[in-house]
């Protein structure tokens, strides 16, 4: 909106035109002037405002300033002409003051904020100083309030420091007694203290005599205890070497009774049979026991193999065999390689002994004799898988030993009395078993005999 000098420029504005603010306003006095134009805005017509403000006029005055406050200062200070017409709003809403301000005999009693914000829309001559006079009012005012506020805290803060320095010097009494109270307790457990490590000094000491005296104990205990740990261990060791020398003379007495015992109960079980064989062969009645009955004699009739060798038998005849077998409890032992190298040489070992132990099974179930077969196993490099045949008894020689003497040794196992037949061509083996009570046959016999199997 130009600035024009025709019908909507006052003479006051003609007349002040000269004046300006050196300062901005002073704050009260804007917010009153905000106020003022608020309450005067509604009065205008939208064509009459400004461009900017026209968009706030269906705003309440509060709303007003409150959103259009900096927009309204910046009119009223650049639009003379929304100001005059503002101006012309404020003659009517306070007719007095407005013409009091521009003829310039201020009431007494008027407020200096009212007064600069109306001299400010009016703009009579010396309205300048009247903003300025109502500024320096308002900081005297702002000044007389801090210094009542200043003064009322000041009083606050002496009546807090009056309550603190009391509250101090009830609390400094308090302190007082209780660090008095404090070093009298710290008195007392000095001397507690005191007397503690006098008494823990003493315990200290007992302590000390005690364990010299214990370690003097365990050193004691602990010469006692080795000595008496060497006794024991000599004691144990001479237990051990007695519970083993029972235990070896129990061993000794067992194995020996049961070998006597198996040779008797054998011995025995051949004298049986024998009895019973000339028993059945004299054919002799039933007769009661005499007295006489019990001395021991030889029979009539009765044969050892001795008997049976001085018939007229040949050594070749297999019947010879045959006898010897049906002898009671006949024992029958061969020497398996000195028969198959004597019949069958040619064959492998093993068809060898195949071969003998099959008519060796024959032979037993014919004559139901003990039949005992040994090989030399002094040069075998592993055990032979052998399953034995019924009735005959398969033995190798352990290494180191012959078979020739494990014959002897079977021989001399057997009791006095028993019918043993040793099946071998070595002279030295049938010189050794005859001497043993044994009777030694050729090989060539038992071949001959396995062959009517």
């Amino acid at each position: 909106m130009e600035r024009t000098g025709g019908a909507d420029t006052s003479p006051d504005e003609q007349t002040t035109s000269g004046e300006a603010l050196d300062r901005p306003l002073p704050e009260p006095v804007r917010r009153r002037v905000i106020a003022l134009a608020g309450e005067c805005f509604g009065g205008l017509t939208v064509a009459e405002l400004p461009t900017q403000l026209r968009q706030y006029a269906r705003f309440t005055p509060s709303r007003r300033a409150k959103f259009a406050g900096n927009a309204m200062a910046a009119a009223l200070e650049n639009e003379p002409v929304f100001r005059q017409r503002i101006a012309v709003k404020l003659r009517e809403l306070q007719p007095e003051l407005a013409a009091a301000v521009e003829s310039g005999s201020l009431p007494a009693a008027a407020d200096p904020v009212d007064v600069a914000a109306l001299a400010y829309v009016l703009r009579p001559e010396g309205w300048v100083k009247l903003i300025a006079a109502a500024g320096e009012e308002e900081q005297r005012a702002h000044a007389e309030r801090v210094d009542e506020e200043t003064g009322r805290e000041l009083e606050r803060l002496r009546e807090e420091l009056a309550a603190a320095r009391s509250t101090a010097r009830k609390e400094a009494e308090r302190v007082r007694g209780e660090h008095d109270a404090l070093r009298r307790e710290s008195d007392a457990l000095a001397r507690k203290l005191r007397s503690a490590m006098s008494d823990v000094k003493r315990g200290e000491a007992a302590v000390r005599k005690l364990e010299a005296e214990l370690a003097a104990a365990r050193a004691e205990a602990a010469t006692q205890l080795g000595a008496a740990e060497g006794e024991s261990r000599r004691l144990r060791s001479r237990v051990a070497e007695l519970e083993a020398s029972v235990e070896a003379g129990r061993r000794a007495v067992r194995e020996g009774r049961s070998v006597e015992d198996m040779r008797l109960r054998l011995l025995l079980d051949t004298v049986l049979d024998a009895a019973q064989g000339l028993r059945r062969e004299l054919a002799l009645p039933p007769a009661a026991s005499r007295p006489a009955d019990t001395v021991s004699a030889v029979a009539p009739g009765q044969m050892s193999p001795r008997d049976i060798a001085a018939r007229a038998l040949s050594e070749t005849d297999p019947a010879l065999l045959d006898q010897l077998l049906a002898l009671p409890q006949a024992h029958l032992v061969v020497d398996g390689y000195n028969v198959t190298k004597t019949g069958y040489p040619t064959m492998p070992l093993d068809k060898q002994r195949l071969r003998l132990l099959g008519g060796l099974a024959v032979l037993a179930a014919q004559t139901g004799a003990e039949m005992t077969c040994v090989f030399d196993g002094a040069e075998l490099a592993a055990p032979v898988l052998l399953a034995p045949p019924r009735g005959v008894r398969v033995l190798f020689s352990k290494p180191g030993e012959t078979a020739d003497e494990l014959i002897r040794r079977l021989v001399r196992a057997e009791p006095p009395g028993r019918p043993v037949v040793v099946v071998s061509t070595d002279k030295e083996v049938a010189d050794g078993v005859a001497k043993a009570g044994a009777r030694p046959v050729a090989s060539a016999l038992l071949l001959k005999r396995l062959a009517r199997t």
